[in-house]
């Protein structure tokens, strides 16, 4: 794990941060790193500045680059111009081959200078890409391009170089957008006479629109795909599936399967499609196989911060963690996200019930009150509720009316529903009365006897 950190105009307080706990949270950890100094550190490139420097400074004294005064202004000028002529942009070499003297008379006015590489003129520049072959580049077709900054910073060019070569990387697996960028980055390798890694250049991800995707998994954050109830192993198994293929019909993998099937020989070199549809349809799947106390430790901190609480155990027959478990699993199969969750089951947080129109009609129906007491008869002749009592509950009371007052099971169970929760649809009914278990029962019972 490196921390690409050069471009000050694109850095930003706390993103390096962001980065790491979005990676810890899908699961993906790193062997070496920020916190896992293995010897190759620092691994934040703003803080290896002197490095950069250094081998930019070799490179001026072995003349395999040199200093560039243009102003901004003059290169702006420059590819105005080459638009104009209908030319490919790229630096005209003003400052290639410039004297001792006009250097000076530039550095005594204060002008700070770049550092460009001198890319040969003539001959071709050449590399071996894992999925597409030996790619060629003219040399005439690069400019000299820019090592460093006049601000000392380094470009991505001289910085990815000197780290890779430095911290021993073997292979640089990037978006095939960079392919263009390569035999720069081989003349680097050849100038300080380093050997290259091994280049897989990968496809690119593209909306369904067809234009190019973010780093950011799309037009919003990883961290907002969280916060909007998507399971990190669903998004894994999703973008794994984006450009490589597993050879066979399984679409659902762990990370430990991804690791064991993958291959290089698998990937496309076509562009892949982020498709929000098929990623939802992948949460679901997750939400609804899942075991329920790994969706009840998911689902708790959006149950926290939209009630401030993730259970509310304290009455029931249930342990907090049995409690979130049995919640779960009762609502799950109605969710696309684990942020639906919360709004699924605000009956069971709120001391104060909002009765819907429908819920209301039912209360107020002549038979409500007698079913609705005799229900209470029942629960306070148990000493404690879970799922399976719940039922018996439920059935006594659906067969005691259906014999003594011909009344459909309708008639029976919406008005219980409609006093514990204030709807006439939710749960199952059984699992409602364990979550909230027999006091709070009672009570919403009264509660609704006195409103309707």
């Amino acid at each position: 794990m490196r921390i690409e950190d050069t471009d000050l105009a694109r850095r930003m307080e706390g993103a390096d941060q962001v980065i790491l706990e979005g990676l810890r949270w899908l699961g993906l950890d790193w062997d070496e790193g920020p916190e896992k100094d293995e010897g190759f550190g620092p691994y934040y490139q703003s803080q290896r500045l002197p490095l950069y420097r250094t081998y930019a400074q070799r490179l001026l004294q072995e003349d395999q680059a040199y200093r560039c005064y243009c102003s901004p202004e003059r290169l702006e000028q420059m590819r105005q111009e080459q638009q104009r002529r209908g030319e490919p942009p790229g630096y005209d070499r003003r400052c290639r081959e410039l004297g001792g003297a006009e250097a000076r008379r530039y550095e005594a006015q204060g002008i700070k200078p770049v550092i460009r590489f001198k890319v040969p003129l003539e001959g071709k520049t050449s590399f071996h890409d894992v999925l597409r072959g030996e790619i060629s580049f003219a040399n005439s077709s690069l400019d000299d391009f820019v090592l460093l900054k006049s601000d000392g910073y380094p470009t991505y060019h001289l910085a990815n170089v000197v780290d890779d070569h430095l911290m021993e990387i073997t292979d640089v697996l990037r978006a095939d957008e960079w392919i263009s960028s390569t035999p720069r980055h081989i003349l680097i390798y050849q100038a300080f006479g380093w050997q290259p890694p091994r280049y897989i250049h990968l496809p690119l991800i593209l909306e369904k629109s067809g234009g190019k995707m973010s780093k950011r998994l799309g037009d919003v954050s990883l961290a907002s795909y969280r916060q909007r109830g998507y399971l990190a192993e669903a998004i894994v198994n999703y973008l794994a599936l984006l450009g490589w293929s597993p050879g066979d019909t399984q679409e659902f993998f762990t990370l430990e399967e991804l690791v064991e099937r993958f291959s290089w020989e698998r990937i496309s070199v076509s562009p892949a499609i982020f498709d929000r549809e098929r990623l939802d349809w992948f949460n679901k799947w997750y939400i609804r196989h899942f075991a329920s106390d790994r969706i009840a430790q998911a689902v708790a901190p959006y149950l926290r911060e939209t009630y401030g609480q993730d259970e509310r155990s304290q009455g029931t027959a249930h342990s907090p963690q049995a409690w979130r478990e049995l919640l779960v699993e009762h609502v799950r199969e109605e969710v696309d996200s684990l942020n639906e969750i919360p709004t699924r089951v605000g009956f069971l947080f709120r001391d104060e019930i909002d009765y819907t129109a429908e819920a209301r009609e039912v209360l107020g129906a002549p038979t409500a009150r007698t079913v609705l007491e005799t229900f209470v008869e029942k629960l306070n002749s148990l000493p404690s509720l879970d799922v399976a009592k719940a039922s018996s509950v439920l059935q006594e009371l659906r067969l005691r009316f259906k014999e003594k007052d011909n009344l459909r099971a309708r008639e029976v169970m919406f008005p219980v529903r409609a006093s514990l929760t204030g709807a006439l649809e939710g749960p199952s009914l059984a699992a409602v009365i364990a979550l909230l278990g027999k006091e709070r029962c009672i009570q919403r019972v009264r509660s609704s006897q006195d409103s309707s």
